[in-house]
């Protein structure tokens, strides 16, 4: 298999810590460049990790003809915007999430990877993970069956906590300053006071959110029933409808010494239950628990084919494989489109906008 020709657009925490050490390790992978606006950052990591070509802008690397898929993690705002210009250059697209902060700007995007006929996949990895991979085929084959009724209700509770879980691998720093972010492009009717709030849980949360829609085989028909969630703008509960179902999404951010997340799927005559790891434990999948209920009372705890696996990893797999075979990636941009549609209704009916 020929390798793909890789460059990456930031140095950051994610780039050092994740995506880089990920894509790297993978024989089909030759990483040529790296694009940092911080000049002695840039310079410390590519020189660390062997990369041959830096850039002080992902303009610059855009513009290199052979580079043909480009990763990218920066400020949430505008990291989609940095991906809409690599379209429009002609490459292939791996975007940390959110894709976008309004819908507006996600549509715009989405313009430049229809005019591009590239790949754009947004990095929600908890779709890749072999534990969420089980428990989907498990979902889909009882709510075909029936054997346990009609899904009910569905209840997704993230606290967060440790989701570093003492990840180690090397990461250099400077002291230079955090270059502008290119200008956000915030939905019109949001005030500015409310901006930060806004971002930090769409950023936060938009994983969860995907993730139901993933499960529940939602796609778009999703949408917002009530919202409660305090002044801070992130802690409380949101109601939503997806694909008939009720679904609630709990939030908080708490000091859990792992990592407070699960869902759980209720049945008449059962569930299925999935605890999410610590985001950066590698090789450790989500945990399934399947109750059957009815005249006979019973526990299992399945166990995916690929149990020592990291979400992380797999996403990077299925990106190069999905550019290489020129088969379509499994959370593309043009599905985000809807967890931002509804990150916007959220936020409107928390503001009564």
């Amino acid at each position: 298999m020929t390798a793909l020709k890789m460059g990456y657009v930031g140095a950051g925490f994610m780039a050092q810590r994740v995506h880089l050490p990920n894509f790297m390790g993978l024989p089909e992978v030759e990483m040529m460049a790296l694009a940092e606006a911080r000049p002695l950052l840039g310079e410390k990591v590519a020189r660390r990790l062997g990369i041959p070509r830096l850039y002080r802008s992902h303009e610059e690397l855009a513009a290199d003809p052979e580079v043909e898929a480009v990763a990218v993690s920066g400020p949430q705002t505008s990291q989609g915007d940095v991906a809409r210009d690599l379209l429009l250059a002609g490459k292939h697209v791996f975007v940390e999430k959110p894709l976008a902060v309004s819908v507006e700007q996600a549509e715009d995007i989405l313009a430049a990877q229809q005019r591009s006929g590239r790949k754009l996949m947004v990095a929600y990895m908890k779709r890749y993970d072999a534990g969420n991979e089980l428990a989907k085929e498990i979902l889909d084959r009882f709510r075909q069956s029936g054997e346990i009724g009609q899904p009910l209700y569905v209840r997704a509770h993230s606290f967060c906590g440790d989701w570093i879980a003492g990840l180690d691998t090397p990461m250099d720093t400077t002291d230079e300053p955090l270059p502008p972010a290119l200008p956000a492009r915030w939905p019109a009717w949001l005030p500015e006071e409310q901006r930060g709030r806004y971002v930090n849980y769409l950023q936060e949360w938009t994983h969860n959110v995907n993730l139901l829609r993933f499960f529940l085989n939602a796609g778009d028909d999703a949408r917002v029933e009530a919202v409660s969630l305090d002044e801070d703008g992130e802690t409380g509960v949101v109601i939503f409808k997806m694909a008939g179902i009720r679904a609630t999404l709990e939030s908080a951010e708490t000091s859990h010494f792992a990592y407070d997340e699960h869902i759980q799927f209720y049945f008449k005559d059962g569930w299925v239950h999935v605890w999410g790891p610590p985001l950066l434990h590698k090789n450790l999948p989500a945990r399934v628990e399947i109750y059957l209920g009815g005249e006979v009372q019973s526990f299992e705890y399945p166990m995916p084919k690929d149990r020592w696996s990291w979400a992380y990893k797999r996403e990077a797999e299925h990106f190069v494989r999905a550019v290489l075979r020129d088969e379509p990636v499994l959370s593309s941009g043009r599905d985000t489109l809807t967890d931002v549609r509804l990150f916007e209704e959220i936020y409107r009916q928390r503001l009564r906008r």
